[in-house]
């Protein structure tokens, strides 16, 4: 049985083939490259997070929308494509992913402990591989 990190593992590598697939070769990017690519990617994931949030009723004033939970769901793993190119890109793999949420998370928890009253980005310091 796969574990949950086999299966990150396995997204990254499909992932991997599939922007392989339409021309995209993170490992081969120059950095002006790159700089294109993270924006690129920057672009499709706020463009998926709009068909999301239009999966959803948000129109306070429009009676005839509904929650399409279906297409909602899709949306989430489009924007999954979409981290895990841009992770890539920016020389990420899937264990180092795994390793920075740990550790941001690890942050995020203190943050909260500790009322998370002011804006402070130093504690992100850490948060490296």
């Amino acid at each position: 049985m796969q574990t949950a990190g086999d299966k990150l593992e396995e997204i990254f590598r499909m992932q991997k083939a599939l922007n392989a697939r339409i021309g995209v070769h993170p490992d081969q990017m120059t950095e002006e490259e790159r700089i294109t690519w993270t924006l690129n990617y920057c672009r499709a994931l706020s463009q998926e997070l709009a068909e999301l949030t239009d999966s959803v009723p948000w129109k306070w004033w429009a009676k005839y929308q509904t929650f399409d939970q279906q297409n909602a769901r899709v949306e989430v793993v489009d924007m999954i494509h979409f981290v895990v190119s841009l992770a890539q890109v920016l020389g990420l793999s899937a264990e180092d992913v795994f390793a920075l949420y740990l550790k941001k998370n690890e942050v995020n928890f203190k943050r909260q402990d500790n009322g998370y009253a002011t804006k402070d980005e130093s504690d992100n310091q850490n948060v490296t591989v």
